[in-house]
């Protein structure tokens, strides 16, 4: 990597990391998704570290390791109460999102390296993708599940490139180190299921791309074993106590049911309105009628109100600035992944099957959950976080080609770019923008009711 491309990626490393060191200091320390309800399951642990029922409390049908780890945490440092522990996690939780930015970079890296740029740019989409940063704030379990998913699905990416891919027994070492990674995952939220289904699909399909499926259905069995030990337990516990793998619609979270919109139907997942970006909050009715277009503004701004203050024209005008630049990095993504496709069928060695994987099985699940729980608190971005590393080694690909023209398209490209990131600084970095004074006493989160 030339020198001056090195001091870039390491400077643009110091501000991310830096924004989120200020926002585990500083944003309120009861704020975020489901952030007081967490806590309260973390109070719990300090005291006992019984795992409670599911329908205790919000937060204690969840898988339980975040939990665990903060009450550990918490322990370690002796910590009086809850509150104690929620700014060491928030911190531990941002560390854990930097390694994702890291992963990137190390497997764009790896599979590209005559290309040192790509994989800068890699690193600097998760480094400031919104929903990254603002998730890295709040005392919740979605950074970390990421961080194990994609600490799974790249080491999975790398393997299916060896050239001795199925001999040694160091491979099926690395099978255990990776099919644990998925578990954690599993252990974290259910969602690391998926991970485990996409590397077993990336090992068979390179089985059978080079003849040989039996050794890689072995070791495809042999990843789903391990991740089925390390996160598994907790879902046939359940099964056991309470008849169910996974709960829903419990009791405690019967305020769910009268949000909005309250049914979801198929044009729902094919309209993207022009409020996506005029208007960007979640409750505006074209939003609320949209799955993708409440996606898109909560990945590249924050549309839920639980971090930006609502009802100030600034915070607006930002989101519309935020999601106009942030079209070109989507549009990247698709190209991307396109290109990423073609290598996947006729290179059963590129990293691009597993990644493709996760993200298609990713996004039919996410589909499957906002239509059975047609709610628009559960349509958030934040759930999709388990696939910031493909986005990011995607959508690298024709960003750096763009720069890499230099001329009018590379200037255009890097002054875009340069504008979202400044852009993502000042309206995330909380306390310092000016948006970001929310007045005593105001509370996160959009005011439902009236729309309900």
């Amino acid at each position: 990597m030339k020198r001056s491309l090195a001091l870039g990626l390491g400077a643009l490393a110091l501000v991310g990391a830096g924004i989120r060191v200020n926002n585990a200091f500083r944003y309120p320390p009861r704020w975020g998704f489901d952030a007081m309800f967490n806590e309260r399951y973390v109070e719990r642990l300090l005291a006992s570290f019984a795992l409670p029922a599911p329908d205790t409390d919000w937060s204690t049908a969840h898988p339980p390791l975040f939990y665990y780890l903060s009450a550990i945490l918490g322990r370690a440092l002796g910590a009086v109460d809850s509150l104690d522990v929620i700014v060491p996690t928030r911190l531990v939780s941002a560390l854990a999102g930097l390694g994702m930015a890291w992963l990137a970079w190390r497997l764009v890296a790896a599979r590209d390296p005559e290309r040192p740029l790509r994989a800068a740019v890699a690193a600097g989409l998760l480094l400031f993708l919104p929903v990254h940063v603002y998730m890295s704030a709040m005392l919740n379990e979605e950074i970390l599940a990421a961080s194990f998913t994609s600490l799974a699905v790249v080491a999975a990416a790398l393997e299916v490139g060896r050239p001795d891919w199925d001999a040694g027994r160091r491979a099926w070492l690395r099978d255990a180190g990776i099919g644990a990674a998925a578990g954690l995952a599993l252990l974290t939220k259910l969602s690391g299921l998926l991970v485990v289904g996409a590397v077993a699909g990336a090992y068979l399909w390179r089985g059978l791309r080079a003849g040989r499926p039996l050794p890689a259905l072995g070791r495809a069995a042999l990843v789903c074993g391990v991740a089925a030990l390390v996160g598994g337990w907790f879902y046939a516990r359940n099964v056991a106590l309470y008849g169910y793998v996974y709960p829903q619609d419990l009791s405690t979270h019967a305020v769910m049911f009268s949000m909005p919109p309250g049914e979801r139907h198929l044009g729902d997942y094919l309209r993207v309105p022009l409020a996506t970006w005029t208007s960007p909050q979640v409750l505006h009715p074209d939003l609320l009628r949209s799955v993708w277009g409440t996606t898109y503004v909560s990945a590249w701004y924050e549309g839920h109100g639980h971090f930006l203050p609502r009802g100030d024209p600034r915070v607006r005008w930002m989101g519309s600035l935020l999601l106009l630049l942030a079209l070109l990095p989507t549009a990247a993504l698709g190209v991307g992944a396109v290109r990423g496709a073609r290598r996947a069928v006729s290179d059963a060695r590129a990293p691009d099957a597993a990644l493709l994987l996760l993200t298609g099985a990713t996004l039919a699940g996410y589909v499957a959950f906002t239509w059975s729980n047609p709610w628009f608190a559960t349509v958030k971005a934040s759930y999709l976080l388990g696939i910031g590393v493909p986005f990011a080694y995607f959508a690298s690909d024709p960003l750096a080609r763009w720069l890499d023209r230099g001329g009018i398209v590379g200037a255009v490209v890097a002054a875009l770019l340069g504008a979202w990131i400044l852009g993502v600084c000042v309206a995330f970095t909380y306390g310092i923008g000016m948006w970001n004074l929310t007045p005593p006493g105001v509370l996160p989160g959009l005011p439902w009711q009236a729309t309900g």
